[in-house]
Protein backbone atom coordinates (compact mmCIF):
# COMPACT_ATOMS: atom_id res chain seq x y z
CA UNK A 1 0.00 0.00 0.00
CA UNK A 2 2.54 2.27 0.46
CA UNK A 3 4.95 1.74 -2.29
CA UNK A 4 1.50 2.22 -4.35
CA UNK A 5 0.68 5.43 -2.48
CA UNK A 6 4.28 7.20 -3.09
CA UNK A 7 4.33 6.12 -6.95
CA UNK A 8 0.56 7.75 -7.44
CA UNK A 9 2.20 10.99 -5.19
CA UNK A 10 4.92 11.21 -7.56
CA UNK A 11 2.90 11.27 -10.53
CA UNK A 12 0.76 14.29 -9.34
CA UNK A 13 3.91 16.08 -8.45
CA UNK A 14 5.66 15.50 -11.95
CA UNK A 15 2.48 16.59 -13.27
CA UNK A 16 2.90 19.70 -11.19
CA UNK A 17 5.77 20.57 -12.67
CA UNK A 18 4.18 22.27 -15.48
CA UNK A 19 1.38 23.32 -13.44
CA UNK A 20 3.42 25.66 -10.94
CA UNK A 21 6.34 26.70 -12.73
CA UNK A 22 8.85 28.69 -10.75
CA UNK A 23 5.85 30.02 -8.71
CA UNK A 24 5.18 27.55 -4.91
CA UNK A 25 1.91 26.12 -3.98
CA UNK A 26 -0.15 27.08 -1.06
CA UNK A 27 -3.69 26.73 -0.50
CA UNK A 28 -6.46 25.55 -2.56
CA UNK A 29 -10.00 27.90 -2.57
CA UNK A 30 -11.75 25.60 -4.62
CA UNK A 31 -10.73 22.24 -3.71
CA UNK A 32 -9.25 21.56 -7.32
CA UNK A 33 -6.02 24.31 -7.84
CA UNK A 34 -3.27 25.62 -5.64
CA UNK A 35 -2.93 29.18 -5.18
CA UNK A 36 0.36 29.99 -6.53
CA UNK A 37 3.07 32.66 -5.08
CA UNK A 38 6.69 33.74 -5.85
CA UNK A 39 8.05 32.48 -2.70
CA UNK A 40 6.22 34.70 -0.30
CA UNK A 41 3.88 32.25 2.16
CA UNK A 42 5.44 30.38 5.42
CA UNK A 43 4.40 27.20 3.25
CA UNK A 44 6.76 27.56 0.29
CA UNK A 45 9.37 25.13 1.80
CA UNK A 46 6.85 22.42 1.89
CA UNK A 47 6.62 22.32 -1.81
CA UNK A 48 10.62 21.83 -1.94
CA UNK A 49 10.72 19.14 0.46
CA UNK A 50 8.23 17.28 -1.19
CA UNK A 51 10.51 17.63 -4.50
CA UNK A 52 13.29 16.60 -2.42
CA UNK A 53 11.17 13.46 -1.00
CA UNK A 54 10.48 12.52 -4.47
CA UNK A 55 14.46 13.32 -5.91
CA UNK A 56 15.55 10.66 -2.62
CA UNK A 57 13.09 7.93 -3.49
CA UNK A 58 13.50 7.78 -7.32
CA UNK A 59 16.95 9.18 -7.81
CA UNK A 60 15.73 10.77 -10.90
CA UNK A 61 17.15 13.94 -12.13
CA UNK A 62 14.10 15.66 -13.52
CA UNK A 63 13.16 15.73 -9.35
CA UNK A 64 16.71 16.96 -8.01
CA UNK A 65 16.72 19.58 -10.90
CA UNK A 66 13.20 20.80 -9.72
CA UNK A 67 14.10 20.50 -6.20
CA UNK A 68 17.59 22.77 -6.53
CA UNK A 69 15.46 25.15 -8.35
CA UNK A 70 13.32 25.81 -5.48
CA UNK A 71 16.65 25.98 -3.13
CA UNK A 72 17.61 28.61 -5.51
CA UNK A 73 14.70 30.72 -5.02
CA UNK A 74 15.32 30.40 -1.56
CA UNK A 75 18.76 32.08 -1.71
CA UNK A 76 16.91 34.70 -3.47
CA UNK A 77 14.59 35.33 -0.59
CA UNK A 78 17.51 35.32 2.02
CA UNK A 79 19.18 37.61 0.46
CA UNK A 80 16.04 39.94 -0.38
CA UNK A 81 15.10 39.46 3.11
CA UNK A 82 11.32 39.02 1.74
CA UNK A 83 8.71 38.79 4.47
CA UNK A 84 10.65 36.83 7.92
CA UNK A 85 8.64 38.62 10.07
CA UNK A 86 7.54 35.44 11.17
CA UNK A 87 9.16 32.15 13.30
CA UNK A 88 8.65 29.91 10.15
CA UNK A 89 11.78 30.27 9.10
CA UNK A 90 12.68 26.81 10.05
CA UNK A 91 9.79 25.62 7.49
CA UNK A 92 11.30 27.33 4.69
CA UNK A 93 14.77 26.57 5.28
CA UNK A 94 14.49 22.89 6.94
CA UNK A 95 13.12 21.38 3.74
CA UNK A 96 14.77 22.83 0.83
CA UNK A 97 18.22 24.20 1.44
CA UNK A 98 19.03 21.86 4.63
CA UNK A 99 17.27 19.05 2.95
CA UNK A 100 19.64 19.56 -0.31
CA UNK A 101 22.75 19.47 2.75
CA UNK A 102 21.81 16.32 4.18
CA UNK A 103 20.98 14.21 0.72
CA UNK A 104 23.94 16.22 -0.98
CA UNK A 105 26.65 17.85 1.32
CA UNK A 106 26.55 20.73 -0.54
CA UNK A 107 28.41 23.61 1.08
CA UNK A 108 26.24 26.39 -0.21
CA UNK A 109 22.83 25.02 1.04
CA UNK A 110 24.68 24.38 4.83
CA UNK A 111 25.92 28.12 4.33
CA UNK A 112 22.16 29.59 3.58
CA UNK A 113 21.00 26.99 5.80
CA UNK A 114 22.82 28.83 8.66
CA UNK A 115 22.11 31.96 7.78
CA UNK A 116 18.19 31.38 7.90
CA UNK A 117 19.31 30.09 11.73
CA UNK A 118 20.31 33.33 12.25
CA UNK A 119 17.82 34.94 10.76
CA UNK A 120 15.77 32.95 13.01
CA UNK A 121 17.31 33.96 16.23
CA UNK A 122 16.72 37.59 15.63
CA UNK A 123 13.20 36.28 17.15
CA UNK A 124 15.17 35.27 20.12
CA UNK A 125 13.50 38.15 22.93
CA UNK A 126 16.20 37.59 26.08
CA UNK A 127 13.96 39.13 28.67
CA UNK A 128 10.76 36.86 28.41
CA UNK A 129 12.82 33.92 26.86
CA UNK A 130 11.25 32.80 23.97
CA UNK A 131 11.30 32.87 20.33
CA UNK A 132 8.45 35.63 19.16
CA UNK A 133 5.92 33.74 16.87
CA UNK A 134 4.82 36.90 14.62
CA UNK A 135 5.01 40.55 14.21
CA UNK A 136 8.19 42.63 14.82
CA UNK A 137 9.97 43.22 18.03
CA UNK A 138 7.77 45.10 20.30
CA UNK A 139 4.80 44.52 18.53
CA UNK A 140 1.61 45.43 20.85
CA UNK A 141 -0.10 42.41 20.66
CA UNK A 142 2.46 39.72 19.43
CA UNK A 143 5.61 41.04 21.57
CA UNK A 144 5.47 38.43 24.05
CA UNK A 145 3.21 35.68 22.16
CA UNK A 146 4.40 32.02 21.19
CA UNK A 147 2.42 29.51 19.11
CA UNK A 148 2.87 25.61 19.13
CA UNK A 149 3.57 25.94 15.46
CA UNK A 150 7.53 27.09 16.59
CA UNK A 151 8.09 23.04 17.89
CA UNK A 152 8.30 22.72 14.32
CA UNK A 153 10.67 25.60 13.61
CA UNK A 154 13.24 24.83 16.19
CA UNK A 155 14.67 22.03 15.24
CA UNK A 156 16.65 24.69 12.29
CA UNK A 157 18.31 26.05 16.07
CA UNK A 158 19.64 22.37 17.37
CA UNK A 159 20.78 21.55 13.71
CA UNK A 160 22.58 24.69 13.51
CA UNK A 161 24.59 23.69 16.89
CA UNK A 162 25.09 20.75 15.74
CA UNK A 163 26.84 22.24 12.58
CA UNK A 164 28.81 24.97 14.59
CA UNK A 165 29.00 24.53 18.45
CA UNK A 166 27.25 28.03 19.15
CA UNK A 167 25.69 27.30 22.31
CA UNK A 168 23.36 30.47 21.70
CA UNK A 169 21.32 28.30 19.54
CA UNK A 170 21.16 25.42 21.42
CA UNK A 171 20.11 27.52 24.76
CA UNK A 172 16.86 29.82 22.72
CA UNK A 173 15.91 26.29 20.94
CA UNK A 174 15.90 24.28 24.67
CA UNK A 175 15.07 27.44 26.49
CA UNK A 176 11.94 28.07 24.19
CA UNK A 177 11.20 24.36 24.10
CA UNK A 178 10.64 23.98 27.75
CA UNK A 179 8.62 27.48 27.95
CA UNK A 180 6.47 25.73 25.42
CA UNK A 181 5.92 22.43 27.14
CA UNK A 182 5.21 24.46 30.62
CA UNK A 183 3.19 26.37 29.19
CA UNK A 184 1.56 25.12 25.87
CA UNK A 185 0.60 22.29 27.00
CA UNK A 186 -2.05 21.50 29.70
CA UNK A 187 -2.15 18.76 31.90
CA UNK A 188 -4.30 16.41 30.29
CA UNK A 189 -2.01 16.22 27.38
CA UNK A 190 -4.21 18.72 25.33
CA UNK A 191 -2.61 22.28 24.24
CA UNK A 192 -3.02 25.93 23.61
CA UNK A 193 -2.39 27.06 20.05
CA UNK A 194 -0.75 30.00 21.62
CA UNK A 195 0.22 31.70 24.77
CA UNK A 196 0.48 35.67 26.01
CA UNK A 197 3.70 36.45 28.37
CA UNK A 198 4.75 40.18 28.91
CA UNK A 199 7.31 40.73 26.55
CA UNK A 200 9.79 43.10 29.44
CA UNK A 201 9.30 40.88 32.49
CA UNK A 202 8.53 37.50 30.61
CA UNK A 203 5.68 37.21 33.11
CA UNK A 204 2.66 34.62 31.60
CA UNK A 205 -0.51 36.14 31.00
CA UNK A 206 -2.99 33.86 29.40
CA UNK A 207 -3.59 30.71 26.99
CA UNK A 208 -5.61 31.49 23.59
CA UNK A 209 -5.79 30.40 19.88
CA UNK A 210 -5.90 32.05 16.76
CA UNK A 211 -7.04 29.28 14.62
CA UNK A 212 -8.91 26.87 16.99
CA UNK A 213 -12.66 26.77 17.66
CA UNK A 214 -12.08 28.75 20.98
CA UNK A 215 -9.07 30.03 23.47
CA UNK A 216 -9.31 26.75 25.68
CA UNK A 217 -10.32 24.26 22.78
CA UNK A 218 -7.61 21.58 21.49
CA UNK A 219 -6.99 22.73 17.82
CA UNK A 220 -6.07 19.35 16.11
CA UNK A 221 -3.51 20.90 14.06
CA UNK A 222 -1.56 22.54 16.55
CA UNK A 223 -2.01 19.19 18.51
CA UNK A 224 -0.32 17.18 15.96
CA UNK A 225 3.00 20.09 15.49
CA UNK A 226 3.05 19.26 19.30
CA UNK A 227 3.25 15.60 19.07
CA UNK A 228 5.89 15.97 16.15
CA UNK A 229 7.89 18.90 17.53
CA UNK A 230 8.34 17.26 20.94
CA UNK A 231 9.76 13.98 19.78
CA UNK A 232 12.58 16.24 17.51
CA UNK A 233 13.43 18.16 20.61
CA UNK A 234 13.70 14.67 22.84
CA UNK A 235 15.91 13.52 20.22
CA UNK A 236 18.07 16.64 19.50
CA UNK A 237 18.11 17.22 23.76
CA UNK A 238 18.29 13.23 24.81
CA UNK A 239 14.99 14.26 27.04
CA UNK A 240 13.64 11.92 28.54
CA UNK A 241 10.67 14.67 29.56
CA UNK A 242 10.22 15.98 25.99
CA UNK A 243 9.74 12.65 24.57
CA UNK A 244 6.96 11.56 27.60
CA UNK A 245 5.21 15.35 26.28
CA UNK A 246 5.22 13.74 22.97
CA UNK A 247 3.59 10.71 23.90
CA UNK A 248 0.97 12.46 26.18
CA UNK A 249 -0.02 14.17 23.31
CA UNK A 250 -0.09 11.30 20.76
CA UNK A 251 -2.05 9.60 23.58
CA UNK A 252 -4.46 12.17 23.44
CA UNK A 253 -4.82 12.89 19.77
CA UNK A 254 -5.23 9.45 19.15
CA UNK A 255 -7.97 8.56 22.08
CA UNK A 256 -10.32 11.32 20.42
CA UNK A 257 -10.10 10.56 16.65
CA UNK A 258 -13.37 9.68 15.06
CA UNK A 259 -14.46 6.01 12.92
CA UNK A 260 -12.05 6.69 10.33
CA UNK A 261 -9.22 8.12 12.45
CA UNK A 262 -8.79 10.97 10.58
CA UNK A 263 -8.96 14.39 12.83
CA UNK A 264 -11.60 17.32 12.75
CA UNK A 265 -10.33 20.33 12.89
CA UNK A 266 -10.50 20.71 16.97
CA UNK A 267 -11.25 18.11 19.36
CA UNK A 268 -14.04 20.26 20.79
CA UNK A 269 -16.02 21.63 17.95
CA UNK A 270 -19.79 20.44 17.82
CA UNK A 271 -19.46 17.28 15.58
CA UNK A 272 -22.56 17.48 13.05
CA UNK A 273 -22.54 16.53 9.21
CA UNK A 274 -20.63 19.75 8.46
CA UNK A 275 -18.17 19.71 11.04
CA UNK A 276 -14.85 19.88 8.67
CA UNK A 277 -12.31 17.48 9.16
CA UNK A 278 -8.14 18.70 9.02
CA UNK A 279 -6.10 15.94 6.67
CA UNK A 280 -3.53 17.59 7.07
CA UNK A 281 -3.50 17.28 11.47
CA UNK A 282 -3.23 13.27 10.57
CA UNK A 283 -0.65 13.29 8.50
CA UNK A 284 1.51 15.14 10.81
CA UNK A 285 0.74 13.44 14.00
CA UNK A 286 1.58 9.96 11.85
CA UNK A 287 4.81 11.50 11.57
CA UNK A 288 5.26 12.38 14.76
CA UNK A 289 4.06 9.02 15.86
CA UNK A 290 6.55 7.50 14.10
CA UNK A 291 9.21 9.39 15.54
CA UNK A 292 8.42 8.57 18.94
CA UNK A 293 8.66 4.99 17.73
CA UNK A 294 12.12 5.08 15.93
CA UNK A 295 13.32 6.40 19.80
CA UNK A 296 11.88 3.48 21.53
CA UNK A 297 13.86 0.56 21.87
CA UNK A 298 12.20 -2.34 20.14
CA UNK A 299 11.29 -4.19 23.33
CA UNK A 300 8.88 -1.42 24.83
CA UNK A 301 5.46 -2.39 24.45
CA UNK A 302 4.60 1.21 23.64
CA UNK A 303 6.64 1.37 19.96
CA UNK A 304 3.54 -0.63 18.39
CA UNK A 305 1.06 1.00 19.98
CA UNK A 306 2.62 4.49 18.37
CA UNK A 307 3.58 3.08 15.11
CA UNK A 308 0.08 1.12 14.93
CA UNK A 309 -1.89 3.95 15.63
CA UNK A 310 0.36 6.06 12.81
CA UNK A 311 -0.24 3.03 10.59
CA UNK A 312 -4.29 2.91 10.71
CA UNK A 313 -4.38 6.77 10.21
CA UNK A 314 -2.21 6.44 7.52
CA UNK A 315 -4.29 3.81 5.87
CA UNK A 316 -7.07 6.02 6.10
CA UNK A 317 -5.59 9.16 4.28
CA UNK A 318 -4.45 6.30 1.53
CA UNK A 319 -7.79 4.87 0.91
CA UNK A 320 -9.98 7.89 1.71
CA UNK A 321 -8.35 10.78 1.57
CA UNK A 322 -5.54 10.64 -0.96
CA UNK A 323 -6.50 11.94 -4.48
CA UNK A 324 -5.31 8.80 -6.33
CA UNK A 325 -6.92 7.62 -9.54
CA UNK A 326 -7.36 11.57 -10.27
CA UNK A 327 -5.64 12.97 -13.41
CA UNK A 328 -6.65 16.29 -12.44
CA UNK A 329 -5.32 16.04 -8.87
CA UNK A 330 -2.52 19.11 -7.97
CA UNK A 331 -3.28 18.26 -3.99
CA UNK A 332 -1.96 14.49 -2.77
CA UNK A 333 -4.19 14.68 0.07
CA UNK A 334 -8.16 15.79 -0.23
CA UNK A 335 -10.50 17.90 3.02
CA UNK A 336 -7.21 19.93 4.56
CA UNK A 337 -8.19 23.02 6.29
CA UNK A 338 -6.19 26.12 6.58
CA UNK A 339 -8.24 28.26 9.06
CA UNK A 340 -11.99 26.88 9.77
CA UNK A 341 -12.26 30.06 12.10
CA UNK A 342 -11.03 32.03 9.51
CA UNK A 343 -12.75 30.75 6.97
CA UNK A 344 -9.61 30.44 4.56
CA UNK A 345 -9.61 27.23 2.62
CA UNK A 346 -11.24 25.31 5.50
CA UNK A 347 -11.55 22.17 3.09
CA UNK A 348 -9.40 21.89 0.85
CA UNK A 349 -5.20 21.11 -0.91
CA UNK A 350 -2.85 22.34 1.67
CA UNK A 351 0.07 22.08 1.08
CA UNK A 352 2.12 20.88 4.24
CA UNK A 353 -0.58 18.37 4.79
CA UNK A 354 0.47 16.88 1.17
CA UNK A 355 4.56 17.09 2.42
CA UNK A 356 3.91 15.34 5.73
CA UNK A 357 1.57 13.02 4.52
CA UNK A 358 4.17 11.70 1.72
CA UNK A 359 7.40 12.21 4.57
CA UNK A 360 4.60 9.44 6.14
CA UNK A 361 4.33 7.19 3.79
CA UNK A 362 8.46 7.37 3.25
CA UNK A 363 8.89 6.47 6.80
CA UNK A 364 6.88 3.58 6.86
CA UNK A 365 7.82 2.69 3.07
CA UNK A 366 11.74 2.97 3.61
CA UNK A 367 12.42 4.27 7.41
CA UNK A 368 13.45 7.43 5.73
CA UNK A 369 12.48 10.50 7.94
CA UNK A 370 12.23 13.82 6.48
CA UNK A 371 14.99 16.70 7.09
CA UNK A 372 14.59 17.74 10.55
CA UNK A 373 18.07 16.13 11.68
CA UNK A 374 20.74 14.58 10.24
CA UNK A 375 20.73 11.25 8.70
CA UNK A 376 22.82 8.20 10.54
Amino acid sequence: MWQKAIEDALQVTARNFDRFGDRFPHVSEDGKHYTLNDNTEWTAGFWSGILWLCAEYTGDPAFREQAVKTVRNFRSRMDRKIVFDHHDIGFLYSLSSKAQWILERDEEARALTLEAADMLMKRWREAPGLIQAWGREGDAENGGRIIIDCMLNIPLLFWAHEQTGRESYLRAAERHAHKSRRFLVRGDGSSYHTFFFDPQTGDSIRGGTHQGYRDGSTWTRGQAWGIYGFALAARYLHSADMLDTAKQMARYFDARLPADRVAYWDFDAPITPDTKRDSSASAIAACGLLEIADQLDESDPERDFFRGAAEASMISLVRHYSTHGDPEAEGLLKHGSYSVRGGASPDDYVIWGDYYYLEALMRLERGAAGYWYERG
